[in-house]
């Protein structure tokens, strides 16, 4: 009765089903590892963003590549501002969304070394190629507080690095080209500036990392297992129609052979 299964219809259905299966179950895994990915990314924000504040030297040095584990880590620095070397970086957006520039500073520490600050985030100018007004900082020796954050690369950021900028605009924060634009040393990574707060709210601090979203990465797992386990039940609710379909088409033309035989009698 299950003959019809050999035909090159049904041989072609179980080879498709045969390879939907473990491709859905390595699709259902893929998820499970984002969703795992994610769960721990929260746990890093959410340790490394209530620790208390280190001293920034104490994580980072000239040329230093900060570590997954030291990312949004809390961290201090004393010193100065160096405003007249305040660049600002291209395409970035604000809590709304809208498009415009962060503000970045060489900063100066108390005692030796530069870092570089992001103090956050202000309207583009409205020629993209003139310097955006940006609010002066402090004068003086100042202590800031702030995230501690990787240099960003094209590779990791997505953003194209684009040589031909007005002055004093760059597209990425990255704390070699910084350096080689100051002449001098610069702390690898560079600090997210999360106080003290700025007068008039501008520039707009950034806002911190979302530590509790975990996404639907473990919901689309279940979903593609789910499909995988459905493709098996799938072929065989077809392959039972198609012997019922089969069986009522072989009685029904056996009822018309018997009912046509008399009629031959007859004639």
């Amino acid at each position: 009765m299950y003959r019809f299964l050999l035909t090159r219809q049904w041989l072609i259905l179980a080879l498709i089903a045969l390879v939907l299966i473990p491709t859905m179950v390595e699709l259902g895994f893929w998820q499970l590892h984002r969703h795992e990915h994610k769960v721990a990314q929260n746990a890093l924000i959410s340790r490394n963003l209530k620790a208390e504040p280190v001293p920034v030297a104490t994580l980072t040095s000239p040329g230093h590549t900060v570590p997954r584990s030291d990312y949004w880590r809390a961290v201090s620095a004393t010193g100065t501002y160096d405003e007249k070397h305040e660049v600002v970086v291209r395409r970035r957006t604000a809590t709304d969304g809208s498009i415009g520039v962060h503000v970045l500073i060489p900063f100066d520490l108390k005692g030796g070394g530069t870092v570089m600050i992001n103090r956050g985030w202000v309207p583009s100018a409205s020629d993209q190629y003139a310097f955006p007004d940006v609010p002066a900082v402090p004068k003086g020796e100042v202590t800031v507080t702030g995230r501690l954050k990787a240099d960003e690369t094209t590779g990791a950021s997505g953003i194209k690095d684009l040589s031909d900028l007005p002055d004093r605009q760059v597209m990425l924060i990255n704390s070699s080209q910084q350096a080689k634009l100051l002449s001098r040393p610069v702390f690898g990574g560079y600090i997210e500036q999360t106080g003290p707060e700025p007068k008039g709210d501008s520039p707009e601090l950034i806002e911190a990392p979302d530590d509790g979203s975990i996404g639907p990465h473990m919901a689309y797992a279940v979903q593609w297992w789910l499909f995988a386990a459905g493709v098996p039940v799938g072929y065989v609710v077809l392959a039972r129609r198609e012997k019922r379909d089969r069986a009522a088409a072989a009685a029904t033309a056996a009822a018309r052979t018997e009912a046509a035989e008399p009629e031959t009698a007859k004639a």
